[in-house]
């Protein structure tokens, strides 16, 4: 499948998205939906939800913020067929908590950190998105890194040798965020 500014979409491309819960968890895979072009929303919403069309076609003339919503639509109608309904309201919140007034980090993704990732008390911004899955390799969190896309509890990492250590995590977690909008929880155990 391409989108509509004719990019391939999947592995090979780099922006798969997961049926498997293993692959991709609930919070991720509505994300990915939440996020989708503008240009595709609608096409992806007749294509992959079972919305009655009737409303579907009253989406076709919306435009700025109601676009939101009808991503909003995507994402849960969609989260909800592959994740069930429960988690689809899980991530739905998680999403309006992080991304509206106050962040609720409840419903993020998470990664338990245990002490023996830890080498002399310490570990690397790369080795700890590594063990949370951010990145597929060191090199391309090099480049995250350099071009200011990481950023650790709010404050921007811009040097690859960045490390954290035990007390960093003693507030209870880490948050991490890659790029505008993959938020990621750390919790040392």
């Amino acid at each position: 499948m391409r989108d509509s500014q004719g990019k391939k979409m999947g592995k090979t491309a780099g922006n798969a998205v997961w049926l498997d819960p293993n692959k991709t968890s609930p919070f991720d895979f509505y994300q990915y939906w939440r996020n989708v072009d503008d240009a595709d929303v609608l096409k992806c919403i007749k294509m992959l939800t079972f919305l009655p069309m009737e409303e579907i076609y009253k989406m076709e003339s919306w435009e700025g913020s109601q676009l939101n919503t009808a991503k909003e639509i995507l994402a849960y109608e969609l989260t909800k067929l592959v994740h069930g309904e429960e988690e689809a309201n899980k991530a739905q919140e998680g999403a309006r908590a992080l991304f509206g007034k106050g962040a609720n980090t409840d419903n993020m993704p998470t990664t338990e950190i245990s002490a023996d990732q830890l080498t002399d008390g310490k570990i690397g911004i790369l080795d700890l998105m590594m063990a949370c899955s951010l990145i597929p390799s060191k090199g391309e969190g090099r480049r995250l890194v350099q071009q200011g896309g990481v950023a650790v509890n709010d404050k921007k990492v811009t040097d690859v040798a960045f490390a954290l250590t035990a007390e960093d995590f003693a507030g209870g977690d880490v948050i991490i965020k890659k790029g505008k909008k993959v938020f990621h929880k750390a919790i040392l155990k």
